[in-house]
């Protein structure tokens, strides 16, 4: 045989070899999952609730009812092969593989250095909550917001996005910078310069006060029996867009 037919050959052969895959139907993990992560000498029972938005992108939340978390945001949902990849802390993946039937995902949990196998069923279809919306807020209020609390001698600095949107309504979410970019969607009450944020995901709220200018949100977060002075300061990219 020609070199030039043994080459032609292996080619045919690499083209049949990988046909396969391209044929293969992709993994959708959309719907319901229950389960728990395996932490030394005790379950954490958890929820994941996977699904498409309209632009065919897969998104999620989680739910873990033992510390009264719901709807937490994924912000980030990847499936390569079976394997599927989510997180709603960058700094906390989870990473696991779906089995053939489609039911089960099993993997690990990665958290501050430690690998932690969970195991999640899929229940039924997904039970994604509808985004929150809130009455729309004043200009002054609209913006990007940056502040930080100091929690039991550690601080974490938060980002806040609020804003109106053209349906009349307006919504909002505070960023956690120092927990991998945790979102917390909240729901926004505003009467005049007092404002009150509703963190939707846990049991938490902040209320205060919005100075004559605009460039700063002075008051409190509670959580449980918990409070801590929280001041949020405009950004200076959004003082410029003022």
């Amino acid at each position: 045989m020609t070199r030039s037919r043994r080459t032609f050959v292996l080619v045919a052969l690499s083209v049949l070899s990988v046909s396969p895959l391209h044929a293969q139907k992709p993994v959708d993990p959309s719907g319901h999952w229950e389960g728990a992560v395996q932490a030394p000498g005790m379950e954490i029972a958890f929820e994941v609730d996977l699904a498409k938005n309209e632009h065919g992108v897969l998104t999620g939340t989680v739910n873990i009812p033992g510390e009264r978390i719901k709807g937490l945001p994924l912000t980030k949902v990847s499936v390569q092969g079976d394997t599927i990849a989510f997180h709603a802390r960058s700094d906390q993946p989870l990473s696991g593989v779906l089995s053939a039937d489609g039911r089960t995902i099993v993997g690990d949990y990665l958290i501050q250095g430690n690998t932690l196998p969970f195991t999640i069923v899929r229940t039924g279809e997904a039970k994604l909550l509808a985004p929150r919306k809130s009455a729309p807020i004043s200009r002054q209020l609209e913006g990007t917001w940056e502040g930080a609390i100091e929690s039991h001698g550690v601080e974490m600095r938060l980002r806040m996005h609020l804003a109106n949107h053209v349906d009349g309504t307006s919504s909002g979410r505070i960023i956690n910078l120092d927990q991998g970019d945790l979102e917390l969607p909240v729901a926004i009450a505003q009467n005049g310069s007092s404002v009150t944020l509703e963190i939707l995901p846990v049991v938490s709220s902040y209320s205060g006060t919005l100075n004559a200018d605009g460039t700063e949100l002075a008051g409190t977060f509670t959580q449980g029996a918990d409070s801590v002075a929280l001041t949020f300061r405009r950004t200076a990219a959004a003082s410029r867009e003022k």
